[in-house]
C-alpha cells in the first residue's frame, strides 16, 4: 500500500520549511516511527518518521528544496521489503551495468558529500543496504582519511601542486541556514523598529553564592539530582520584578500596549545551530526547582535538536546569560515583539567600598535593554534595581518584600 509522506503541519509563525537530511533512500528499509527526514525551519528542526515497517518508494523533495505544510515529500510503500538490485538484462554491456550500479549504491547525500570533498567513491567503505554508500559512511572516512592522501591517477603540474600546498589560503562558502537566517533579520528588525536603550547595574552575588554553597546538597538529594545553580535565582527575582513593573512584562502590538497577566520568561540556549529562546511558562508559579529542571532539559534538548515549535512560542520577557561564555558586559538586543531582555553577565571579583571599607566581592554586571516607546527609563532603572535588591538580599524574594 502506498503512502504519501507529508511534511508535518507548520503553525501560522512559520510560513515554510527546508528539506535538511534524507535520512533514508529509495528501497531502504525503514521500521515504524524511524527517522527518514529533517525539515529545518527558521525555528526548529523537525522530523519526520515512517508511518509503518516498508520503504520509500520514490523521494519527491530532495535535500535543499523548499517545502510548505502538509507538502508530500515522498511515496512510502508499506509492509514492502528493501528493494534487491534490479537483474540487468543479458544484452547489456558489462561497463555500463556496473556504472549504473555504482551510481545507485550512493544516495543523494552521500553523493553531495563525495563531489564537495573531491573523493574517490570506491575507496570509501559501504555500510548501506546491498552495499550501498550512505551519508555515514561518507563522514566516517573523511574523519578517519589519513592525512596523506593516495594520489588519484591524474596529470598534475607538481609545481603548481607545490605552490598550492606551501600557500594555501582555504576559503569554505556554505549556505546560511534558515535558522541563523531568521535571527539576523529579527535582530536588525529590533534595531530598526524600537526605540531600544540600555541601562547597566551591578550585584553582589555573594549572598547568593553562600546560599546556594549551604543548601546545594541538601537541595540536589531533596529535589531527586536537580542540581542548585544561579540561573533559578535570577528568573524568581526577574518574576517578582516583573509583577511589580507590568509595562516591563508587557508587549507592543502595532498601535497598542499589551499587558500581559502572567510571566512567561524566554531563556536563552545556545546551541550548534544557533540561539534558541525556549519558554519558562507561569514562573510565578514554579520553584527553584522547578526552574533548574526545565532549564537542564531545555539544555540537554537543544544540544540534540529536539527542541520543539511549542517550546519557543509565546514569553513575554527574556533573560540571556553571557556570562557563561566569560562576557564581561554587553547590550543584548531586544526579542520582538517583547519590550526588554535582561543580560546576565560572568561573575568577577573585584575591590568594592562597604561600609567605608574595602572589600573584595564576587560581582556580576547586569544590563537590561528596552523599548523606550513602552518603558520609560525610571521604570527600566527601577525595575533592574529590585532585581539587584532581590538578588543581595535572597530572603526578600521570600517575603515578597
Amino acid at each position: 500500500m502506498s503512502i504519501e509522506i507529508k511534511t508535518p503541519t507548520f503553525p501560522e509563525s512559520v510560513a515554510d520549511g527546508t528539506v535538511a537530511t534524507w535520512h533514508k533512500q529509495p528501497g531502504e528499509a525503514c521500521s515504524t516511527d524511524e527517522l527518514i527526514v529533517d525539515i529545518e525551519t527558521d525555528k526548529v528542526v523537525l522530523e519526520v518518521v515512517a508511518p509503518s515497517d516498508g520503504v520509500i518508494k520514490e523521494i519527491i523533495k530532495g535535500e535543499g528544496d523548499t517545502v510548505l505544510s502538509e507538502e508530500i515529500l515522498a511515496i512510502f510503500e508499506a509492509g514492502a521489503a528493501a528493494a534487491a538490485p534490479a537483474a540487468t538484462a543479458a544484452t547489456a554491456a558489462p561497463a555500463e551495468t556496473a556504472a549504473a550500479a555504482d551510481v545507485e549504491k550512493v544516495g543523494p547525500a552521500a553523493r553531495k558529500l563525495i563531489e564537495e570533498n573531491s573523493l574517490d567513491a570506491s575507496q570509501i567503505p559501504a555500510t548501506g543496504k546491498n552495499g550501498g554508500i550512505t551519508k555515514e559512511d561518507v563522514v566516517n572516512f573523511l574523519k578517519n582519511k589519513p592525512a596523506v592522501a593516495v594520489a588519484a591517477p591524474v596529470k598534475v603540474d607538481n609545481a603548481a601542486a607545490l605552490n598550492i600546498v606551501s600557500g594555501e589560503r582555504v576559503e569554505k562558502r556554505v549556505p546560511m541556514t534558515r535558522l541563523r537566517a531568521t535571527i539576523a533579520k529579527r535582530l536588525v528588525e529590533a534595531q530598526q523598529t524600537a526605540a531600544m536603550l540600555t541601562t547597566y547595574n551591578e550585584v553582589n552575588m555573594k549572598p547568593v553564592m553562600e546560599l546556594r554553597k549551604q543548601y546545594k546538597d541538601l537541595f540536589e538529594k531533596t529535589h531527586n539530582g536537580t542540581r542548585l545553580g544561579f540561573m533559578s535565582f535570577f528568573v524568581k527575582a526577574t518574576t517578582e520584578a516583573l509583577k511589580r513593573f507590568p509595562a516591563v512584562n508587557a508587549s507592543i502590538d502595532g498601535n497598542d500596549m499589551v499587558y500581559h497577566g502572567y510571566q512567561d520568561i524566554g531563556v536563552a540556549v545556545s546551541t550548534a545551530r544557533g540561539l534558541m529562546v525556549p519558554v519558562l511558562r507561569d514562573t510565578d508559579a514554579m520553584t527553584l526547582a522547578d526552574v533548574e529542571s526545565t532549564i537542564a532539559d531545555f539544555g540537554a534538548r537543544g544540544r540534540d535538536g529536539k527542541l520543539g515549535l511549542d517550546d519557543m512560542q509565546g514569553g513575554t520577557f527574556t533573560i540571556t546569560n553571557g556570562g557563561v561564555f566569560g562576557s564581561l558586559m554587553s547590550t543584548p538586543i531586544l526579542n520582538p515583539p517583547q519590550t526588554a531582555i535582561l543580560g546576565m553577565h560572568k561573575i568577577q571579583e573585584r575591590p568594592m567600598a562597604v561600609n567605608g571599607q574595602v572589600e573584595i566581592l564576587p560581582m556580576m554586571y547586569l544590563a537590561l535593554s528596552y523599548d523606550h516607546r513602552m518603558i520609560d527609563g525610571k521604570e527600566a532603572v527601577q525595575f533592574l534595581v529590585t532585581i539587584k535588591d532581590l538578588l543581595e538580599d535572597p530572603a526578600r524574594m521570600l517575603l515578597e518584600v
